[in-house]
This record gives structure tokens, sequence and C-alpha cells, in this order.
């Protein structure tokens, strides 16, 4: 299953008017491999800022129990370090400065420009906790901060845009290309 997934997360790009594609580094090799066979004509680059504020198996000897008790914390409280990884308000941070960076390094010309990211559902979710005003996302999902943990399914399409300075939310969590018709080679 999860390899169809990907298989048809990486098919959804192909067509798509791309000049750039960021992973971040901890993604399978599968992954990498299915995302630069569909996508062959633009390079990859992996880039630790689009890492998770936290993963579990980062602290030896943590269970999951206190992985996700952690976690959870984090939520609750954006700015709690925790022992390992970042805040969520400085996950948040990190993703956003990415994004500006990415969207200050093109000539105003191209600004229709696209670009991938591949990364986790938690940064993308405190990337926009942190940046979007709460009715913003309240008028996606009710009680966002609340069920943030929940909203990002894997393989999900986010769609953002750049626009005179801001972030505008465009898609949450698309997964409308995992029910298509497209077929894998058997």
């Amino acid at each position: 299953m999860e390899f169809s997934r990907n298989v048809r997360c990486s098919r959804s790009f192909a067509y798509a008017p791309l000049l750039h594609f960021y992973l971040h580094p901890i993604f399978s090799v599968l992954k990498t491999t299915l995302f630069e066979h569909v996508l062959n004509a633009i390079p990859i680059e992996k880039d630790q800022r689009l890492r998770e504020r936290a993963n579990w198996g980062d602290a030896p000897e943590q269970t999951f129990e206190q992985f996700v008790e952690m976690w959870n914390r984090c939520t609750r409280e954006p700015d709690y370090t925790p022992p390992v990884g970042d805040s969520a308000r400085q996950a948040g941070e990190r993703l956003a400065h990415f994004l500006s960076e990415l969207a200050l390094s093109e000539p105003e010309q191209t600004t229709t420009d696209h670009y991938i990211l591949v990364t986790h559902g938690g940064l993308i979710t405190d990337f926009l906790v942190h940046t979007l005003p709460t009715q913003e996302l309240h008028a996606w999902v009710p009680d966002f901060v609340a069920v943030q943990h929940t909203l990002i399914p894997e393989c999900s399409i986010t769609t953002l845009a750049y626009e005179q300075g801001q972030v505008m939310l465009k898609d949450l969590a698309s997964v409308q290309h995992l029910h298509s018709d497209v077929r894998e080679q058997e």
C-alpha cells in the first residue's frame, strides 16, 4: 500500500511546471528514487531544514509512549524545547525561513515558479500554526490547533502560494491524487 501511494504521489507531479524540488534527507532511498524517476529533468536537493521537529528514535531508550507525550507537550506548549529536536515554534519558523528564502531567491518576473518540498505533516502544521492567523486556519478546520496531529495524512499534498509577500494556504492535505485512475506498472 505504501509503495502504491508513493508512486501515485510522485506521478502527480510529473506534468507540473516545476523548477525546484527539495526533499528531507530522512526519506527512504525508494521514495527518492521514485521522485527522481518521475521527475528526471528536475534536480532533487536534500535539505535538513525540512526535518520534523523530532523523530521517534532520536533519543536513545525513549519509548514510543514517551515520544508521543513529548510530541503532545510540544504541541500544547509551542515554546517548550524537548530533550531532542526543536520546539513546535522553532520548527515552524525554520520552515517559514526556508520558504521566505525560496521566495526571495527568484526575480520578480518568476514568482510563478513551482517548488515541491517533501517533508513531514508535523512540520507543515507547525509552520501553519505559527504563520497564519488562527481564524484562517479555523476556516479550513475548526479547532485546527487542537487536531493538528490528525490533519496531514501520508503522501498528502498541501499547496501554498507566496503572494505580495504573504503566504497563502491554497489547499490543505489533499489526497485526491491518491484516488486517481493512475495505474502502476506491474
